[in-house]
């Protein structure tokens, strides 16, 4: 605490002041009133009695405001003096804490709600940080050490060539490759994450119909490459939120749908709308998926089994899809296939639906 901060008057001694001349402002105003109606009707001795009786009073009665302003203005003031106790406490390990005031519902309610609500956002930009620096270091071990032992193999290697030289630049700029991808996917999980609970930094118009022809057209070569049959009916989808994304959404769940399928398997696309919920769903063939084993799709660096197409993924595809889902405040479903391959169903509030009051 500054110098400065120990002479400065407390908001709350100022409020006792205030409180303090204006009663005995009023109160002198009432006695001199008084002493005006009825000054003619007293003999000097009696008007100096009285006079002296009304300043008796009127001081007890300013020191007694005085006090009970003093209390008043104390526990008035007390939600403030948590939220700055609570604010000085505050650190990377107790962002938890929350004034959780309950009291009456006035301003200084406001003001603590507002502040747990601060709070909340703070902790959730944390904990989103936290998760992003360990999966980023624990996803990056696997393609930066891929990278050393090519280049000190080669370097070790008195005999190595350019061919050989050749082959361990296009291993290293493949494992780069995967590591800017995986930035990528972080970047995009921690910036959905963060958004969840309505706090979306964009609101505008997307059709989801629109952003899944987008992602089918950008793997069409692969979709050739491995003669996948595709049946689709795209209907208007539309939605209001982050445009990039419910395109990352819709991009990922085709994506997924490809890399992780059979050669000449089937994928399978529809969106539409029913005025209140828009929704978006992606099938293909593939690997068998347990049913248990279904929900774990969901979480980060979780895959269900190797990639047909021989493309590797991130491990964030459907991770990104829930957290895109949970930003906008709509659900994701998957249903594992009989006989293999995954059925994924992402459901959101239309734009066409009434707002919410």
């Amino acid at each position: 605490m500054t110098g400065r901060s120990r002479l400065r008057p407390t908001l709350r001694l100022r409020l006792t002041l205030l409180n303090g001349v204006l009663l005995v402002g009023a109160g002198a105003v009432l006695v001199l009133l008084a002493w005006l109606l009825v000054r003619d009707a007293l003999r000097p001795t009696d008007e100096r009695e009285l006079l002296v009786k009304a300043l008796v009073a009127l001081v007890a009665i300013g020191m007694v405001g005085v006090a009970g302003a003093y209390a008043v203005a104390g526990r008035a003031l007390r939600p403030l003096h948590q939220v700055t106790a609570t604010a000085r406490r505050l650190g990377e390990t107790t962002l938890d804490e929350r004034i959780g005031w309950s009291g009456a519902n006035d301003e200084v309610a406001e003001l603590a709600e507002t502040f747990d609500a601060m709070l909340d956002r703070i902790s959730a930009a944390f904990e989103a940080q936290k998760r992003f620096v360990a999966n980023a270091s624990h996803e990056l071990r696997t393609p930066l050490a891929v990278m050393r032992t090519e280049i000190d193999v080669t370097l070790s290697d008195d005999e190595a060539d350019l061919a050989e030289y050749r082959r361990m630049a296009s291993v290293v700029r493949e494992a780069s490759e995967r590591a800017n991808g995986l930035v990528d996917a972080l970047l995009v999980l921690a910036r959905s994450e963060a958004q969840t609970g309505g706090r979306l930094a964009r609101r505008t118009e997307f059709d989801l119909a629109v952003g899944t022809g987008n992602a089918l057209s950008a793997m069409a070569r692969e979709v050739e490459r491995i003669g996948l049959k595709v049946h689709t009916s795209l209907r208007a989808a539309p939605v209001v939120g982050d445009p990039g994304l419910l395109d990352r959404l819709a991009g990922n769940l085709v994506e997924n749908a490809v890399r992780y399928n059979h050669l000449h398997g089937r994928l399978w696309v529809r969106t539409g709308t029913d005025g209140q919920r828009s929704w978006l769903v992606v099938g293909n063939t593939g690997f068998e998926v347990a049913p248990a084993d279904v929900p774990g799709l969901f979480e980060p660096f979780r895959r269900g089994g190797q990639e047909r197409t021989g493309a590797r993924g991130s491990g964030l595809g459907l991770s990104i899809v829930r957290a895109v889902c949970d930003a906008h405040g709509g659900t994701v479903k998957a249903v594992a296939q009989p006989g293999g391959g995954l059925e994924v169903t992402v459901t959101l509030p239309s734009a066409d639906a009434p707002a919410a009051t």
